[in-house]
């Protein structure tokens, strides 16, 4: 019993000690000394140029490298990017050994998105392309109309973060969306207003590479408009339906060109500005600068490309059903398309010019049938196609996530609803404006 209570004392002496040691461990912190600042020099100096009026890439290297090296270096650039296109204002780095007058490669911006990069090895000049990195992130944003929606979207405090250009590429998302709802350059009224979440690709810089509206609601004289994104081939050519799977998109665009202005409309007999004689004007005008994309309203296949008497450089397109489009006075076409070339809705086929008898730059756009000349602007368009039925699971999964994006944003101003009435008449409009205030 004795020996028993001995062993017990020395078992518990011992691990009090080792407490009291880890303790004495825990609380003193290893002092481990300090390094002195080490200054290491870069790795190369870097000079930045931006290409002057008239100045070519060429006699920017006139005085970093000799004439036998510089054919070396324009052969290997000219494997990805031809440097008699180099524009005015191209940045070009030039890197240099440092502490010497030796050039060690070169990097020139040729795109926004595209960067060739030039280095020296001992047998001469390699070259390869970098793409400009990314982040993908999704901005939030809601706005009523003041007096126009442009003005509305750009003066937008939350979307201050965006530059001026891609504000506009917002405006002409949002525009070719619901463009078969309303006109925003007629319909919209004071009060309307907007809610959306989009999707975009970011530079460096910030800004926007590309990007897609996931869902937006429009609300116009207190009716709403949807438009949810789906993709249901998976090819990146989605499209926009309404919350019961309904194309919001026709089988033709409205217009060929981004929210313009119209300049001559469709007349049996006008005053030719040209000419001066009276004569049938069978398309619709829309006024342009020169250069600005012109898209093809629908899937097609293009049966004309090149000169069409007074009308000038002129494209034109059959679809489906016997129609056929016709895009006249063009400056110049697209490259890569040809007579023969297949064309997808929205596709930019050629810009606006003024050849052929035409006073300024402007587009004239005809749709014919059959042979048959319509107004492009009474057509009843065809409607798209609906979500396939056999994509209606996925779609409904997607339509309601996305919906929820909508959701998470304050609606403004009041929302035209219908709640069913007792009375026979039918239904009647509900007095309660939905929706909540910024």
């Amino acid at each position: 019993m004795v020996k028993r209570d001995v062993r017990s004392r020395i078992r518990g002496g011992s691990a009090a000690a080792a407490m009291l040691l880890w303790s004495a461990c825990v609380s003193e912190t290893p002092d481990v000394g300090s390094l002195e600042t080490v200054w290491v020099p870069p790795a190369e100096r870097v000079e930045v140029h931006a290409l002057g009026r008239g100045q070519t890439f060429g006699g920017l290297l006139y005085d970093a490298i000799d004439a036998n090296e510089q054919a070396a270096l324009l052969l290997a650039f000219q494997e990805h990017a031809d440097p008699r296109r180099l524009r005015e204002r191209t940045e070009i780095t030039l890197r240099y050994l440092p502490g010497t007058e030796e050039l060690r490669g070169v990097d020139v911006a040729v795109s926004k998105d595209q960067t060739v990069r030039l280095d020296r090895n001992i047998v001469g000049w390699n070259s390869q392309l970098i793409q400009t990195p990314i982040f993908v992130d999704t901005i939030y944003a809601t706005g009523e109309i003041a007096e126009t929606f442009w003005g509305s979207v750009v003066e937008n405090v939350e979307l201050t973060s965006l530059t001026f250009e891609d504000r506009n590429l917002l405006i002409d998302h949002l525009d070719n969306v619901f463009q078969w709802q309303m006109d925003f350059s007629r319909q919209i009224r004071p009060g309307d207003n907007y809610r959306f979440a989009f999707e975009r690709q970011v530079r460096p810089d910030g800004s926007m590479r590309a990007g897609k509206l996931l869902a937006a609601e429009f609300v116009n004289s207190g009716t709403p408009y949807h438009a949810i994104y789906f993709d249901p081939n998976g090819d990146g050519r989605g499209s926009y339906f309404d919350l019961d799977g309904e194309s919001v998109r026709r089988a033709f665009l409205l217009k060929p060109l981004s929210y313009r202005r119209i300049s001559g409309r469709f007349s049996s007999g006008r005053r030719h500005p040209v000419l001066n004689t009276i004569r049938a004007h069978r398309g619709i005008d829309y006024a342009a600068d020169s250069g600005t994309p012109i898209m093809a309203t629908s899937d097609g296949v293009v049966v004309h490309r090149g000169p069409k008497g007074s009308f000038g450089n002129t494209v034109e397109i059959r679809h489906p059903n016997g129609w056929v489009t016709r895009y006249a006075h063009l400056s110049r076409f697209r490259s890569g398309v040809n007579l023969g070339t297949r064309v997808h809705q929205s596709d930019v086929i050629g810009y606006v010019g003024m050849s052929g008898l035409a006073t300024g730059p402007h587009l004239h756009y005809e749709m014919l049938q059959n042979g048959r000349q319509f107004d492009p602007l009474s057509v009843d368009l065809p409607a798209g196609d609906p979500v396939p039925a056999d994509d209606m699971v996925r779609w409904r999964a997607e339509m309601t996530g996305r919906y929820d994006l909508l959701e998470t944003i304050p609606r403004l101003g009041p929302v035209r609803t219908f709640v069913a009435d007792a009375d026979e008449d039918g239904p009647a409009p509900d007095a309660s404006p939905q929706g909540g205030g910024a």
